[in-house]
């Protein structure tokens, strides 16, 4: 596994996401809200799949998501949201 300067790993970081339901049934995630009360909007998504997060663990719908000029992935794992956080050294 590559190692980036500075992090440590990754852990599982559960959080508040406004999403809604299109009309079709599909389930559409708007924004992210960490437990500071950060906001951070969902500017696309890219993906939805089935599939496990192999750096935290668990698994369930994983959406490939924007927010400016990141890409990363945020996984609902019903009931719950969760991202993969990265941890400092």
């Amino acid at each position: 596994m590559r190692r980036v300067k500075g992090i440590a790993g990754r852990k599982k970081r559960y959080v508040a996401v406004t999403a809604e339901f299109s009309e079709d049934g599909q389930l559409q995630p708007r924004a992210i809200t960490w437990d500071d009360g950060r906001r951070f909007e969902i500017d696309e998504v890219r993906a939805c799949r089935r599939a496990a997060s192999l750096k935290t663990g668990g698994d369930g719908l994983r959406y490939t998501v924007r927010i400016g000029r990141n890409v990363t992935h945020l996984f609902f794992e019903d009931p719950r949201w969760f991202v993969e956080e990265k941890v400092r050294e």
